[in-house]
């Protein structure tokens, strides 16, 4: 028989390490220590009782509940009309979700892992493809990878399911770390998965059962959960989807941000890494976020840039500066070039910058409207004279810059 190479030869998943062994008595401990109230044994090291406080916090919800570790959970059969009706509910993310979760299912496809998709509450609105197994590790992968199912943690207690939603962070657990007994056989890793306006619209959860640990997961749940993330963005309706990034450094689909922008330059979403460069972590919290309130420029130049196909070096009010790309979003929410035959590779050298006049245009418009219309504070914001205020105010209307130009 003719052999495979070594190169593509399917490799078997590692079995159980003594690492394995040693979390478990480590996590039996904890049990002892934390849900039964029991004194640390004096032969383990010491730290040896310390979990993730994110998990002793699910422990202590779950007392609090009223459940104990030895009750029993049940998974509640599902309708197909149940199903059906989550499933549209949730098309949109389920939608953006699917390729990332075909992408993922054949990346963990030998380790006995599998995806779970859930909406805000731990309803689960998709599943990626289930691993073959023993039939009792196959009954308890089926349990929970179901449309429908309710898997939060008042349902089912302790899982990186209600974990992540509940904390807002990815989180890895194994084993014992869940607090019911009936759910010990699971391992899982989990990210929450945040829309366009900032707010948690669900999670990513990679699930084994009677597997070895597997903490790396975490990474890959989160580095999934952004690239969803970003699919989300790139499809929410906009007139503008700036793709943002430092001056520098390559342009990168997954890393970059995504902010989504209407014809009159107001903010209507944005992905993590959008919020975390610009300091705008939730949107919804504000009630109308302009882009002149984030960048040194006017409106119309990243307009003028996303016909042309180009990047453009934008001054943040911060003085900072940022390489932004803008390009025509369209109310069907899908991102499509503005230039036909425009360059996907950008060099510094290549970047538009904005003139020197419209960006002072812009700081004394903002000191205005700071200001609420009073030129003379403005002015004296600035350092400058009024009558340099109202005359770059007026070059400004000349050229049109729409309903910000307004001073009184």
């Amino acid at each position: 028989m003719k052999q495979m190479p070594a190169s593509v030869r399917p490799v078997s998943p590692t079995p159980p390490t003594p690492f394995d062994a040693s979390r478990t008595v480590v996590i039996a401990e904890a049990r002892r220590h934390w849900i039964d109230g029991e004194a640390v044994s004096r032969d383990l090291p010491a730290g040896a009782t310390r979990i993730e406080p994110w998990i002793t916090r699910s422990w202590q919800r779950c007392i609090d509940a009223g459940q104990r570790p030895q009750h029993l959970v049940t998974f509640d059969a599902v309708s197909k009309a149940a199903a059906k009706r989550v499933a549209e509910q949730h098309h949109a993310l389920v939608s953006a979700a699917r390729p990332v979760i075909e992408r993922l299912s054949r990346a963990i496809a030998d380790t006995r892992y599998f995806a779970i998709l859930t909406d805000a509450d731990g309803i689960v609105v998709d599943v990626g493809t289930l691993p073959g197994g023993t039939d009792a590790a196959d009954r308890h992968a089926r349990d929970i990878a179901r449309i429908g199912i309710d898997l939060s943690e008042r349902a089912v207690g302790t899982t990186a399911i209600g974990a992540a939603l509940a904390e807002h962070e990815s989180v890895w657990l194994h084993g014992g770390e869940h607090f019911f007994d009936a759910t010990s056989v699971y391992s899982c890793a989990g990210a929450p998965l945040f829309g366009p306006e900032g707010d948690c619209i669900g999670m990513l959860d990679l699930t084994g059962v009677q597997v070895a640990e597997r903490p790396e997961l975490r990474h890959l749940a989160s580095q999934s959960a952004r690239g969803i993330e970003n699919a989300l963005v790139q499809r929410h309706p906009c007139e503008l989807l700036l793709h943002l990034a430092w001056p520098g450094s390559a342009e990168n689909e997954a890393s970059d941000g995504l902010l989504c922008i209407d014809a009159e330059g107001r903010v209507t979403g944005a992905n993590a890494a959008a919020r975390q460069m610009l300091h705008q972590p939730l949107l919804r919290q504000l009630a109308t976020l302009h882009c002149n309130d984030l960048f040194a420029l006017p409106l119309d130049m990243l307009f003028d840039a996303s016909r042309r196909g180009d990047a453009v070096e934008v001054p943040l009010w911060s003085g900072l500066r940022m390489r932004v790309r803008p390009r025509r979003g369209g109310h069907d929410g899908r991102d499509r070039p503005a230039a036909v035959g425009a360059s996907a590779d950008v060099s510094a050298a290549g970047l538009d910058r904005p003139r020197l006049r419209d960006v002072e245009t812009a700081l004394i418009r903002k000191a205005v409207t700071d200001a609420r219309g009073n030129v003379a504070e403005a002015a004296r914001a600035l350092g400058i004279s009024r009558a340099t205020v109202y005359r770059k105010l007026w070059h400004g209307k000349i050229s049109g810059r729409g309903p910000r130009d307004r001073t009184d």
